[in-house]
């Protein structure tokens, strides 16, 4: 049964070439029949996550990025620089279809996915930048009414990376958490979460405005790299909520290291003896983002108990099992709309998205902004 003639579709998809030139263009793509267990999903709405940019863009000069084709269909190729060709190995002439999640309104179904027909889901199984995606009707995540596409378009990869951040803390001991790049919409729901579940959060921003925005809803420790007294007001907000974990959205350049550092700090403020060896107070950070390509500094003065190391969702949600996973779903879909809550800067079309200004305003992976891709935008 069907509602709507899905039987091809437009799907970006990214191209890494041999000749060192990446290409971004839509293909015209054939919907496969759903089998019994399985639905098609017009997508009307995916988000361009920083994750969704590694795979989009590569590792291209977006600065020699030029555009072919027609308005409708438009080809856009960019130069990768010799040296980063080797990261490349893997993707090589391998043309891929690109976004992690989504969500839109299933048109078709097997037999035993009909009930599902109308309905508005959300997905994540990638190639989301599409007109139409086959998926198992398990892997749906049915919306409530009156749930936009936009509203649920959002809600696996920031809410769940939130979640497992807090998730992160409790399964290993800490008490409290430190995050970075913390007025992004991720950091906006993490700070939420913890204010529901009383953790203590230090927020770390990077400028005055988006310090304002956390405080307007309900920081209570926020602090600003950008700040002459960034490191004493960092240590400052340490010691007030205890926090000996932190999850790094900048990756590159000193900031993991000056958090190591105003932890150690933190931790030989209430010690009552001084040891050579530092604090016995074990100092974990994650890095979980690279906002910042450079390397990552450490200026080793915070002892010898910490860690400095990655965290990726997919293997946190495989490591603590689909029960908790679907309690977590849960938490996103009744929250959708309050602490799950996503906001777009703007709304592209596939063509859109191709365009040289619009990529010159998504890859800027600006904090606070985020836009998302509706795929059923002009046709």
């Amino acid at each position: 049964m069907t509602t709507e003639n899905h039987a091809t579709g437009l799907q970006l998809r990214s191209l890494v070439k041999s000749s060192g030139v990446l290409e971004l263009s839509l293909a015209k793509v054939a919907t496969a029949t759903p089998t019994e267990d399985e639905v098609v999903v017009r997508v009307e709405g995916s988000p361009i996550n920083p994750s969704d940019l590694g795979l989009l863009l590569g590792a291209a000069d977006m600065a020699t990025a030029k555009v072919t084709g027609t308005a409708a269909h438009p080809v856009l190729t960019a130069s990768i620089p010799p040296g980063l060709m080797r990261a490349m190995a893997g993707r090589v002439d391998d043309s891929m279809p690109v976004g992690n999640e989504g969500a839109g309104t299933v048109v078709a179904a097997g037999a035993n996915a009909q009930a599902l027909i109308g309905k508005k889901v959300a997905i994540l199984g990638g190639a989301m930048y599409a007109q139409y995606r086959v998926m198992a009707a398990a892997q749906c995540l049915v919306l409530p009414d009156g749930t936009s596409a936009a509203e649920g378009a959002s809600c696996f990869v920031n809410p769940l990376t939130a979640l497992g951040m807090v998730g992160t803390m409790r399964r290993e001991n800490h008490t409290a958490l430190v995050h970075t790049a913390a007025a992004s919409n991720l950091g906006q729901m993490l700070n939420k979460i913890c204010l529901e579940d009383g953790v203590g959060l230090v927020n770390v921003v990077r400028s005055a405005e988006q310090a304002a925005l956390l405080r307007g809803i309900g920081a209570q420790h926020v602090v600003n790299s950008s700040e002459p007294s960034f490191m004493d007001d960092l240590i400052k907000a340490l010691i007030a909520t205890g926090a000996t974990l932190a999850f790094d959205a900048i990756g590159g350049g000193k900031l993991a290291g000056q958090i190591l550092t105003a932890m150690e700090a933190a931790a030989n403020a209430t010690a009552k003896t001084y040891s050579r060896y530092g604090s016995t107070t074990y100092k974990q950070v994650y890095i979980y983002g690279g906002l910042n390509t450079a390397a990552t500094e450490l200026n080793r003065g915070f002892g010898m108990a910490w860690g400095l190391g990655g965290w990726l969702l997919t293997p946190y949600l495989v490591k603590i099992g689909q029960g908790e996973v679907a309690k977590m779903h849960a938490r996103v879909v009744a929250g959708l709309k309050t602490t799950f809550a996503s906001h777009y800067t703007g709304e592209l079309s596939l063509a859109e998205t191709l365009q040289l200004d619009k990529v010159a305003l998504y890859n800027r992976r600006a904090t606070g902004e985020k836009f998302l891709i509706n795929p059923t935008k002009g046709m």
